[in-house]
């Protein structure tokens, strides 16, 4: 085990440690068990030290929501990057992350945030202002109003896990999500078609 010593003299590995306990802490325990002093222990560091990389409790809630979403971020490129069709990507990437990240992992990455930003009014608009930000952002590929419905389906799933009320068979919800993100275009793409014959000018015989 390391020395206290030594991790003195590695401030990145401290302010790292202090992140991660704090995270495990809040998906374990809820965000109200995220303290100075609890932190401190867990990370194995003194008060001081805390205070040397996060001046207040505050700074390190700050700190571990902003790495959560950057993963959250991160894992939702990964998925649209390997995704094909770019109508809907963002909706499929977003489902599959609910389900695959959460629904099938005990606590699940979105956990602490999630759950958190229930009562905390600063952390909800920090959840408010992502979520905002990835809709404006993927408005021309993902706009469409029953895009929109599949990812708030997929947000009500998530809830109810969180609530323990039990979800039947998780993966034909997810599958059945998907599907909308694809049937919607190609019945949209045959509306266009349509509508396109049916402005094409008429020939006289």
């Amino acid at each position: 085990m390391e020395s206290s010593y030594r991790r003195r003299k590695q401030p990145e590995l401290v302010k790292r440690t202090l992140i991660d306990e704090a995270a495990k802490l809040a998906v374990r325990e809820g965000l109200a068990s995220v303290t100075v002093q609890a932190v401190s222990d867990a990370a194995g560091v003194t008060k001081g030290g805390f205070i040397h990389h996060f001046p207040s409790k505050k700074d390190l809630i700050d700190a571990v929501f902003a790495e959560l979403l950057e993963a959250i971020d991160d894992d939702i490129d990964a998925r649209m990057a390997n995704d094909p069709e770019p109508y809907g990507s963002f909706t499929r990437a977003y489902i599959d992350s609910v389900f695959q990240n959460n629904l099938c992992t005990k606590g699940g990455q979105w956990a602490p945030l999630t759950i958190s930003a229930l009562t905390d009014p600063y952390l909800r608009d920090l959840m408010a202002s992502w979520t905002e930000e990835r809709a404006r952002r993927h408005n021309e590929t993902d706009g469409d109003t029953h895009l929109r419905i599949a990812r708030l389906a997929a947000d009500g799933i998530w809830l109810a896990h969180l609530y323990k009320i039990r979800i039947t068979d998780p993966e034909k919800l997810r599958s059945e999500l998907l599907a909308t993100t694809r049937k919607a275009h190609a019945e949209r793409k045959n509306q266009d078609t349509l509508t396109r014959i049916g402005h094409c000018p008429t020939t006289q015989v």
